[in-house]
């Protein structure tokens, strides 16, 4: 069995699981996740604490336990506390403005950048080149923050573009001219 599927989701007060042969559903102050259930893994109640267990006979039970354990457990942290992703826009003239749902970026292109954000999902932008990303979906999150960085990833030779707060960017030394 896998070490990480053998540690138990301890739920914080005001979170509640309901879990059925099709779907766990997590709901919290701060929303409801739902996650389809796999057949070869049994998530179990204990009082106020969840484990995953893999179902004997089962091909992938104990590789499946693991990873169900590591997402209901994100889940039940998302309910509750929620996650943020923080992106800085480095370079001369980049900038962020969050309008509602739609985040617009200013990247050094002829043209602005108009990301529509997904629901569930929101941005705030402290300063002009501070991005945060919130939400109580720990993979929505993440994927909207790599999308809005895949349309201006950091350069090698100056940093310039849109990176995460804790990235190191490793600068390239330019061809010298002998």
């Amino acid at each position: 069995m896998s070490r990480v599927a053998k540690k138990t989701i301890v739920l914080p007060p005001g979170v509640s699981v309901d879990i059925s042969l099709e779907q766990v559903s997590v709901k919290g102050p701060l929303g409801t996740l739902v996650f389809p259930a796999n057949p070869a893994v049994t998530v179990e109640q204990e009082g106020d604490s969840l484990s995953c267990k893999p179902v004997l006979g089962m091909a992938n039970g104990d590789a499946m336990s693991g990873t169900i354990r590591a997402v209901v457990a994100n889940m039940v942290t998302g309910v509750s506390k929620g996650f943020e992703r923080k992106l800085s826009l480095v370079g001369v003239g980049y900038r962020a403005q969050a309008q509602g749902d739609t985040l617009n970026l200013t990247l050094g292109f002829s043209h602005p950048v108009a990301y529509k954000l997904p629901s569930g999902i929101t941005a705030m932008t402290p300063t002009q080149t501070e991005i945060v990303i919130k939400g109580v979906d720990r993979q929505l999150v993440g994927q909207v923050a790599a999308e809005v960085r895949s349309y201006r990833k950091p350069e090698p030779y100056k940093g310039k573009g849109v990176r995460y707060v804790d990235e190191v960017v490793v600068i390239k030394e330019t061809k010298k001219k002998k």
